[in-house]
Parts: C-alpha cells; structure tokens; sequence
C-alpha cells in the first residue's frame, strides 16, 4: 500500500493482505518499526502472521527508506511524531507499537510522547542510551560496506554465524547484507547518529503507561541482556522474554520465538 504522510510517498506493507485504509482501522492495528538501514521486510513472519489473525497489520518504510520517499529523519523524536502522522493518515486512533533496535527507541519515545496513541508497546533488541561506536559512525559515513561488514558480524550468535537459517537455502548474513545494500546513501549514518544522539534518561521509561513487553537476545553484542532487563525494571509492569541462542538480529535468528513472544503479549 502507498499513501501520503507528511506530504511524502510512504509505502505500507500489509502483511500479505490487499487492504485499504478504512479496511485497516476496522480492526486492531499494530504496527511494526524497523530498525537502522532497514525496511519493511525485516518483519516477514512476524507481520504475515498477525496480519492473518485478526489484526491490521501497518508495516512501513520509514522516510527515506525501502519504497518511502522523502529523507530519513535525524532524530529518535521526529520518527516518534512520523509514527503518528501515519496513524493519523490511516485514521488510527491507538495501535500496538512493536520496534526493533532503532525502532524499539521510536516505540518507546511515542509512548511517552503521544501516551493516548499507543495500546501497547514491545521493545525488540533494546538499549537505552543506544551509543554508537565512533568507527562503526564513521565507516556508515564514509564506507557503507564496511559498515554492514561490522553490523553483520555483531548482529548474529556464533552459530547464526555459521549458517542455521530456519528457512533453508538461506544465509542470515547474506540477506541481512542485501537489505543493508538496498538502502539509499546516507540513510546509514543518519540512522545510527540519531541512535547515538537520543539521550532520554532511562528514569524516564518510568513514565510509560502502556503495558510493555522487552524482548532481548541471550547473545546480543549490540544492546545487552542487561541493559533490556534494567529496561524491563523501569517500566512499571513490563514484561521480559530473553531469547536463548539468539543475537541482536533476531526476528531473523529466532523468528519463531519471537513470534511466540508477541503473540503472547497482543490480545
């Protein structure tokens, strides 16, 4: 689906189901936030699934990602306004919010930010602060390739390294690295500097009304096990599912168990 936001094109996956935007807000929506030099369909399982048991499912580029037009935002605030600029084209009132690594901080800044726009929230691969390495910022400036080079070598465990693809004939690091190439210059260093940069306090998180699920990788080299669960603690009523064997990429990793989780949390 392509519609409007922001004055921008901005494409929409839906799950696999040819819906229109009233079809959408006729049923519970929950929408899927990717991460950095990401898009839409890093959420394949997951957002097939949900879209084929009751839920609208909105799964978006994010601006200047994927298919989306427009230029990526800088900031962790400005894509937390974009996420409800996009309920609003939709004529969503509340969604479920479900992100993962740089999408995991849009979801919880628009639940403190725009606290009557979320349902729930489910904070994938999480960290709070996010910093960013000052090699991995400059190669993302300067030499891309490198810089999926070094995401793909922190993303996955030691055996996702190796192969283990639950679809086979696939290989993790391969496809990862697809998507990664896929994207448009300069949306690599504009994503990772707004992670680097968004500094919310994580007392803060104690603000979150919206009932909460963290989800965290047992073998995450990226945003740690320990950093998930401080998170989880914060929240008032968050919920933790750690992830055995899986690193920070694990809706490709582990997709199952993190479908299980979801399903677990969204009525």
């Amino acid at each position: 689906m392509e519609i409007t936001v922001n004055s921008h094109p901005t494409y929409v996956y839906t799950g696999g189901k040819n819906l229109s935007p009233a079809d959408l807000a006729g049923q519970p929506a929950v929408v899927f936030i990717h991460g950095a030099q990401q898009d839409h369909s890093c959420w394949s399982l997951q957002s097939r699934w949900f879209a084929h048991h009751g839920r609208s499912v909105i799964a978006p580029d994010l601006p200047g990602h994927g298919r989306s037009g427009g230029v990526p935002l800088t900031s962790v605030e400005a894509l937390a306004d974009w996420i409800v600029a996009l309920l609003d084209a939709l004529g969503i009132a509340r969604a479920t919010l479900v992100g993962h690594s740089m999408g995991s901080l849009v979801a919880m800044e628009t639940a403190l930010a725009h606290p009557t726009r979320v349902e729930r929230a489910a904070l994938i691969g999480t960290a709070l602060p996010m910093p960013v390495s000052e090699p991995l910022l400059d190669a993302a400036q300067n030499n891309e390739a490198k810089a999926a080079a070094m995401i793909n070598a922190f993303s996955y465990s030691p055996e996702g390294q190796m192969g283990g693809n639950t679809v086979p004939g696939l290989w993790l690091l391969g496809v990862n690295r697809r998507l990664m190439e896929r994207q448009k210059p300069g949306v690599f260093h504009t994503d990772l500097a707004a992670c680097n940069a968004y500094l919310r306090p994580l007392a803060s998180l104690a603000g979150i009304a919206a009932p909460t699920l963290v989800v965290s990788g047992e073998r995450d080299r990226m945003t740690a096990p320990k950093m998930a669960r401080e998170i989880a603690a914060t929240i008032p009523g968050a919920r933790l599912a750690s992830i055995a064997d899986s690193g920070h990429a694990l809706m490709a990793e582990r997709p199952d168990a993190v479908l299980d989780a979801l399903a677990a949390f969204i009525p």
